[in-house]
């Protein structure tokens, strides 16, 4: 019981029928709010994205088209759920539960507010509070994938699996520097808990992690996150163009849908987990009004959260998307080494002052070693001597490959 009481102060006098009742509460609101949110959120990027591209988006459903996801939803649910005669049927329906349940299990770390005083228990408006909440966040990130990997597997087709092929070569490479990123902030603030991380940057702006550990994390983190949640620029595993439609092809009515429920899902999560982990989440100035002095933090993070997802609405309709090897080109030659870097400076300097000017040295010195090899890798594979073509040249000259199809050869 006290290693409860350790984790949520809700649990201090033992777990009696009312601690049950609020536990259930906060599990149905939380519920609750990220569904609403998510509807909001799909409703929003439309009519953000029509405004951005002059045209008039949703507005036959509701007031200003506000009742048009649920009518989607509606439709969805009644159209004719498809399987195709070649797909493994257990896997197939399973993967689309494998993509959702994660961003669920996410969300419900996110310290959403602050506390409040209900029956005499001390409740934090947070779902759960583990002490190892940001490894949460990282295991959720890793099992989401296998969702989108299994539903290309188990469709019997090759189009959906050339895509949940790409997903999982992208998000190893992602991965790697979202892990390093978040160690970085983890020897900063010495806890796991998204809670004290939240804790330590509440003392004003100049401590919050995206000034105290610098910018660069926080790049690093955002262009990982927008890779891992498949977002533009980094959609290249639902390339319409090259695979008719990405893993979610042979997929239809309620199914179809869960698979973009969990990536609205996914957006707003990873929105507030930045939040969290770089904007001091909840943290802001609270009027000295004693009864609603509780809502003003809320009122902060939602302006915040709102912030960032309208970020990711702005990337998909002002960015072209990557080419699959600048994909991963970025994530291996840019994203990794560069989070390394940063991390072990600040590890350094949290050390002492000597200790960070001799990584700060040892990361430009591993940085010049770096591009020296990356030169001759480029070398190696343009030029007369390279053993494959460049990306994007056909393998027969221009000239020869117009006179065999004027002449109609294949």
């Amino acid at each position: 019981m006290n290693w409860f009481a350790s984790v949520d102060p809700l649990y201090a006098h033992g777990t009696t029928g009312i601690v049950i009742l609020i536990a259930i509460i906060k599990i149905v609101v939380g519920f609750a709010s990220i569904m609403g949110a998510v509807t909001l959120m799909i409703w929003f990027e439309r009519k953000a994205i029509s405004k951005m591209q002059s045209r008039i988006g949703p507005q036959r459903w509701g007031p200003f088209g506000l009742l048009q996801t649920l009518a989607d939803g509606i439709k969805l649910f009644f159209k004719e759920d498809l399987i195709p005669a070649e797909a493994d049927r257990f896997v197939f329906k399973l993967a689309p539960y494998l993509s959702l349940v994660p961003a669920l299990i996410t969300f419900s770390i996110v310290p959403v507010g602050g506390t409040l005083h209900i029956a005499g228990h001390t409740v934090q408006l947070q779902i759960a509070n583990p002490p190892m909440g940001i490894l949460v966040m990282l295991a959720m990130s890793g099992i989401s994938v296998y969702g989108v990997m299994l539903a290309g597997w188990a469709s019997g087709s090759k189009y959906p699996l050339i895509s949940s092929v790409r997903a999982s070569a992208q998000m190893i490479s992602y991965e790697a520097a979202l892990g390093m990123t978040i160690v970085t902030i983890i020897l900063a603030t010495g806890s796991l808990s998204t809670h004290d991380i939240v804790t330590a940057q509440a003392h004003g702006i100049w401590h919050w992690n995206l000034i105290r550990l610098g910018i660069v994390p926080f790049v690093v983190f955002l262009i990982a996150i927008t890779a891992e949640l498949n977002r533009p620029p980094f959609d290249v595993v639902e390339a319409e163009t090259e695979l008719v439609g990405g893993f979610n092809t042979e997929y239809s009515s309620l199914r179809f849908a869960l698979f973009y429920l969990a990536e609205f899902m996914n957006t707003i999560t990873m929105s507030a987990i930045l939040v969290t982990l770089f904007f001091g989440g909840p943290a802001g100035y609270v009027p000295p009004i004693h009864h609603f002095a509780w809502i003003f933090p809320i009122l902060w993070f939602l302006g915040k959260t709102v912030a960032f997802a309208f970020s990711y609405i702005w990337f998909r309709a002002a960015l072209p998307r990557f080419r699959y090897d600048q994909l991963m080109d970025l994530g291996w030659k840019r994203l990794i080494p560069l989070s390394l870097g940063w991390m072990l400076i600040v590890a350094g300097f949290l050390v002492n002052r000597w200790w960070g000017l001799s990584m700060i040295v040892t990361v430009i010195a591993g940085w010049f070693v770096l591009t020296r090899a990356y030169s001759l890798g480029a070398d190696r594979t343009s030029g007369a001597d390279s053993v494959l073509p460049e990306v994007g040249q056909r393998p027969t000259p221009s000239r020869l490959y117009r006179q065999r199809t004027t002449k109609g050869e294949k």
